[in-house]
């Protein structure tokens, strides 16, 4: 029987041949994740069970990125849990500040994750890992913490969604643009516990990065999973960073899947996504010049070198409007020692830029950029609801790097091409 990569992922850790979409399937987990906010309740799940150690310390991460370098008391006793937690059980990959990132960002930069693994943490945007052509998924906390227990969990073989993108790209329109494009024509529950296939001449092409930034948003979609089929571009890019051999694995040409979408990418224009839905996406030559208080370049989404790189480009030489603040975060120390190599971070320094510590930061409101009532900001990263980045009447789009670097520029949102 022929199956799609996330069937053959699914069936290689069920133990079985085949899985079809629909069935209910055990799985054995390569490696399991949680963060600052996320940890502490898997943590009190797990000690429930009375179990005397995890099935495995190491093939978990506990990543504190929410709210570090700790904001208040609360957030300071979230991370003390999950370190001490780290310490009594010998996890292997607690990562403490100065070595921590974004979860999402670090994993796969230190090797951690590889094709056709199966990958489950307690964060929606687990999904990030699909871009190496694994099976990665979030789930509850109640969840992570039977899976760190005993290293496996119940799953729903997802039906497959596959999204075919053609054409050329045009200037200044990257995977974030195709991915919020997307998101526009399925919208936000258009693909509820399904598997989003990027294929197509277009994906081939990106590097990992724009890869990692649109697996990271097909849970914007409802989806379960987003992947790509793992090619020569992600073998350079995990065999530099790991030594275990992973799985390459690709749907077959014959596969099954539930609907098959042909994207045209000569048309598409950078995109933006307006207040309050990733999918109120609209092509930034439609968009109103709105005035911004705030742009923020970082997150899961768009914190890696590419997006340092394309923003610094565009802000060389170049100032931040008055009256807006523009915050950058890179996404883990190595970026950010990176970045500092490449002349990237004084660029961004003298435009005027606040850099912050790798972390998720303003990304869900938690610290180092929260909105005031009526403010507006122009985000990088991938959730605009309504009071996600702090008052709930203030204002978030979500765009490219590229165009936020512009409109921080001009103080409004705009396209890179108006500069």
């Amino acid at each position: 029987m022929t199956m799609t990569i996330t069937e053959k992922i699914l069936a290689i850790h069920a133990g079985r041949d085949q899985v079809s979409p629909g069935e209910i399937i055990e799985v054995s987990v390569d490696f399991a994740l949680a963060n600052d906010i996320t940890a502490p309740m898997a943590i009190r799940v797990f000690e429930e069970l009375g179990v005397k150690g995890v099935f495995d310390p190491d093939k978990i991460a506990l990543v504190p990125d929410h709210f570090v370098p700790n904001k208040d008391i609360p957030s300071a006793e979230q991370a003390k849990i999950m370190m001490d937690f780290a310490n009594r059980h010998n996890i292997t990959y607690y990562f403490e500040l100065g070595e921590s990132g974004i979860e999402h960002v670090i994993l796969p930069e230190k090797g951690l994750v590889l094709p056709g693994d199966l990958v489950i943490g307690a964060d929606s945007h687990t999904c990030t890992y699909g871009a190496l052509g694994a099976f990665s998924a979030g789930v509850g906390s109640t969840d992570l913490g039977v899976i760190m227990a005993t290293g496996r969990i119940w799953l729903r073989v997802p039906a497959t969604i596959k999204l075919v993108y053609k054409g050329h790209l045009r200037p200044w329109v990257e995977g974030k643009d195709l991915i919020l494009f997307t998101l526009g024509q399925i919208g936000t529950a258009g693909a509820i516990y399904k598997t989003l296939e990027f294929s197509g001449e277009v994906v081939e092409g990106l590097s990992m990065d724009q890869r990692f930034t649109m697996a990271n948003m097909a849970v914007e979609a409802g989806a379960k999973n987003g992947i790509f089929n793992a090619d020569a571009t992600t073998r350079t890019y995990v065999e530099k960073r790991s030594s275990r051999k992973g799985s390459y694995l690709s749907s077959d040409p014959d596969a099954s899947f539930e609907r098959i979408m042909d994207i045209d990418v000569s048309e598409i224009e950078p995109q933006v996504a307006l207040p309050h839905s990733p999918d109120n996406v609209r092509p930034i030559s439609e968009v109103d010049p709105v005035r911004l208080d705030q742009v923020f370049i970082g997150s899961c989404t768009n914190g890696r070198s590419e997006d340092l790189l394309v923003a610094a480009k565009i802000l060389k030489g170049r100032s931040v409007a008055h009256g807006t603040r523009l915050i950058v975060i890179p996404g883990s120390p190595l970026i950010y020692k990176q970045s500092i190599k490449e002349g990237v971070l004084e660029i961004l320094l003298d435009a005027g830029a606040v850099i912050g510590p790798p972390t998720c930061g303003p990304c869900l409101g938690g610290h180092m950029g929260v909105l005031a009532h009526g403010e507006k900001a122009l985000c990088t990263s991938n959730r605009n609801f309504k009071g996600r980045m702090g008052h709930p009447n203030s204002e978030i789009y979500l765009a490219s790097p590229a165009v936020a670097a512009a409109s921080a520029v001009l103080g409004r949102i705009c396209s890179p091409e108006d500069l």
